[in-house]
C-alpha cells in the first residue's frame, strides 16, 4: 500500500470499508444499497446526494473486485502523472458525470414506456405499484469513474502498451479505450435487462473526455503553445518532447554579438542563459515526476516568464 499513491489509496479504502458495512448491515436488515445508492430521479427515495454515494457501494464481491482491481491498474498512474488534486477532481466528476447520465437514460426509459400513465406494472405476474416500481431503478458502484479513468489512461499515454486478457498480444492505450468504448456502445444499444449501467460507464468516459479536452485548452491558452497534436494532459513521451522542446527554444539572456565583439558580458549572458535553461528544465522534469500542480509559485512564474 506504500507505493499506492494517496489518492487512489484512499479511494480503495473507502469502497473496500463502504462493501464490508453493507455486507454486515445487511445481515441485520439494513440495505446500505437503497439508501446509498442512485434511484431514479422521479422515486421516492431520489436525493441529491446519492450522485457522490452511490460511486462507493457495490452489489456483490466480483462487482467491487473489479472496480477496484482497474482503479489500482490504471488510477495510480495517472494520479502520478497528473497530481493528486487534479485526479481526484477528475474521478469523482466523472463518477457524478456518470451518475446524470444514469438519469436522463431512466427518465428517456420512463417516458418512451409511458409509464407516467400507470399506476402499476406486472412484473411476472406480480402487480407492483408504480412507485415501488420505480423506486427499484438503483445504480451503484464506481465503474462510471473507472470507465473515466480509463480514458485518462488511453488519451494521457495512446502509445502505451497494455497486456489485456485474453489477448495474447498487447495493444496500444488509445486502442483498449476505443475497444471497451465500442463494448459499452453495442451493450447499450443491443442489450436490455442485463443489470449493468452501460450508459453510466460511457457517460463517465464522456465526461472524462470533455474535462481533459477543457484542461488542453486551458493550456494552450495559458502556456501560449499551439500546434501540439500529440499533447493530452500527461506526460507521454512525444509530447514531453514537445513541450521541452518549445521551453528549450527560449532564450533568456541578452542579443547576439558578432564574433568579433564577443567579450566578456556576453560569456556571462550565456552563462545566465544556460544557468536559466537548466532550470527550466528541473521544473520540467517535476511537472513529469508529479504533475503541474506540484509547482510552487514561483516555478510556475519561471515557466512562463519569458524575457
Amino acid at each position: 500500500m506504500r507505493q499506492i499513491p494517496p489518492v487512489t489509496k484512499n479511494l480503495l479504502i473507502i469502497n473496500v470499508l463502504a462493501y464490508l458495512a453493507y455486507a454486515v448491515l445487511e445481515r441485520q436488515g439494513i440495505d446500505l444499497n437503497s439508501l446509498l445508492g442512485l434511484h431514479f430521479v422521479m422515486a421516492k427515495d431520489f436525493h441529491i446526494y446519492q450522485l457522490i454515494t452511490y460511486m462507493f457501494m457495490h452489489a456483490n464481491l466480483a462487482h467491487i473486485f473489479f472496480n477496484m482491481f482497474a482503479l489500482w491498474m490504471f488510477g495510480c498512474t495517472i494520479e502520478r502523472a497528473w497530481g493528486e488534486k487534479r485526479f481526484l477532481f477528475y474521478t469523482i466528476a466523472c463518477g457524478i458525470g456518470a451518475g446524470l447520465f444514469q438519469e436522463v437514460a431512466q427518465f428517456v426509459s420512463f417516458a418512451v414506456q409511458g409509464l407516467a400513465a400507470y399506476d402499476s406494472v406486472n412484473i411476472g405476474g406480480m402487480i407492483m405499484p408504480m412507485s415501488d416500481y420505480l423506486n427499484s431503478w438503483n445504480t451503484v458502484g464506481f465503474s462510471g469513474a473507472v470507465y473515466g479513468i480509463l480514458l485518462g489512461f488511453g488519451m494521457t499515454y495512446p502509445e502505451e502498451r497494455i497486456f489485456i486478457f485474453p489477448l495474447p498480444f498487447p495493444i496500444k492505450g488509445k486502442w483498449f479505450v476505443c475497444i471497451y468504448a465500442a463494448v459499452e456502445l453495442f451493450s447499450a444499444l443491443g442489450t436490455t435487462g442485463d443489470g449493468v449501467a452501460h450508459i453510466a460507464h460511457l457517460g463517465g468516459m464522456a465526461i472524462g473526455y470533455l474535462i481533459i479536452r477543457y484542461w488542453k485548452h486551458q493550456y494552450y491558452s495559458r502556456s501560449g503553445f499551439n500546434g501540439w497534436d500529440g499533447y493530452e494532459v500527461g506526460t507521454h513521451a512525444s509530447a514531453w518532447d514537445k513541450i521541452r522542446s518549445a521551453f528549450g527554444n527560449i532564450h533568456f539572456g541578452g542579443s547576439k554579438k558578432s564574433n568579433d565583439n564577443y567579450d566578456k558580458s556576453e560569456k556571462d549572458d550565456t552563462t545566465a542563459s544556460n544557468e536559466n535553461q537548466a532550470e527550466i528544465d528541473r521544473i520540467l522534469e517535476k511537472i513529469r515526476r508529479s504533475g503541474y500542480d506540484s509547482l510552487t509559485a514561483e516555478e510556475k512564474r519561471k515557466l512562463f516568464d519569458r524575457k
